[in-house]
This record gives C-alpha cells, structure tokens and sequence, in this order.
C-alpha cells in the first residue's frame, strides 16, 4: 500500500474516531437538531455553506462528516455531492474570471500544473475526473486551479460531480457510521454499519488506485519526483 493511500485511510480512522471519543460529539448532536429542525431548508443552507467554503479555500471535510451525522448516508449524499459540485463550478468561475490572476500566482507555478494544464488541452473532461478521483490537488485548490485550463465549463462541473462521487460517498458514510454507533445500541447494527464502512473504504481505495494508474499514464509528470537543490 502506497504511502498517500495510507494516509487517505488513517485520515478517515481518525475523524470518525474523533466524532466518538471527542466534544465533537456534542457539536454534533447541535448540528444535527438546528439542521433536522429546518427540514429541506436546513439542508438547502448546509448546501450553499459548502459551496461558500470551497470559495474561500476552507476545508470541508468536516461538513462532509456532518451530512452522514445529520441527514443519513443518501440525503447526506444528496447534500454533500449539490455543496461541493456547487462550490467547484463558483471557484472554477471565480478562478476563470474575477481573480485569475491571483489564482495564478498562488497556485499555478511548477512542474505539476503544466503537466496538468497540458493534459487538459489534449483530454479536456477525462482528466478533470481523473484528478478528482486521484487528487494530486486539494479539492479547493484544484477547483481555483482548472478554471486557468482550456477546459470547458460544463464539461468541468459533469466531469467533477462524478469524479467526486467515491470520495463522497466514503465521508458521507463515515459520518453516518459514526452516528450510528453513537446512537445504536445494538452491537449488530453498529457491526453492520462498520462493515460497510470498510467495505466502502475498500472500494474508494481501489478506484483511487486505478485513477491514480490512469493519471500517471496521462501525466508522469505527476508522480515523477524532482530533485532538491542541494546546499
């Protein structure tokens, strides 16, 4: 198993062990009354605070915990996938039109952003879901980062919402899984819920492994590693 795999895995263990053991249990339990309290609104706000978030380069994977917790493993999918598709094509725009130069200085320096921004000329769409499958970009970066490619808008959003898919669905059902076991007492369910946990994460993985062989073939840029300048 790949050292950035590793990673990927320790990083869900360790939300979904510090929605169980710390306060953010409690946090939590608030979320999920003031969200549930507002029915279709509540999740049309949670909606447009993870598209906010993406704009403002604010990680959400806590909000993508939260939609499992709050609204269960489809309407939390539902919620998280409209968020993030949402907020991707606001920073795509904002990237393309109002700060593109910015985003350019920030971001699009080095080896990796010519090899994607080349890739994207030749394949367009495919690579955009490729890096979302593969993240070799944080999502908020990537989100800034393809509005400065020659991609096509609407090719970027179908291309993103699918790509984002698997990733989604790994979250959304942690969080689900971490509320259940908080809130069922029966060790079965609990059981039966981890399981599928496992087996989503399984899943993810191995896609991730095939995008990721995918994307190498497309850009070895991507994961050939430069040398260091010495002292």
């Amino acid at each position: 198993m790949k050292r950035k795999q590793l990673f990927f895995i320790t990083v869900v263990i360790l939300l979904v062990a510090a929605i169980v053991l710390l306060p953010l249990r409690e946090w939590l339990d608030v979320f999920t009354d003031r969200v549930e309290g507002l029915g279709w609104a509540g999740m049309a706000l949670f909606v447009l605070m993870y598209a906010l978030s993406a704009v403002f380069l604010i990680p959400a994977s806590v909000l993508t915990l939260g939609a499992g917790a709050a609204f269960g493993l489809v309407r939390g999918m539902i919620a998280v996938s409209l968020g993030s598709t949402l907020g991707a094509a606001l920073a795509f725009q904002v990237g393309r039109h109002l700060a593109r130069d910015n985003v350019r200085n920030k971001f699009a320096e080095g080896e990796k952003f010519n090899a994607v921004d080349r890739a994207v000329a030749e394949s367009g769409w495919k690579i955009v879901g490729l890096l979302r499958l593969s993240p070799v970009f944080p999502y908020v970066a990537l989100n800034y980062l393809l509005g400065l490619t020659g991609v096509k808008f609407w090719p970027y959003v179908l291309a993103s919402w699918i790509g984002m898919l698997p990733g989604t669905l790994l979250y959304v059902y942690a969080g689900f899984a971490a509320r259940t076991a908080l809130d069922e007492p029966d060790t079965l369910q609990m059981m039966y819920t981890l399981f599928g946990l496992a087996v989503t994460l399984a899943v993810t993985v191995y896609v991730t492994r095939l995008a990721r062989r995918a994307m190498q073939s497309a850009t070895p840029e991507l994961e050939t590693p430069t040398k260091e300048a010495t002292p």
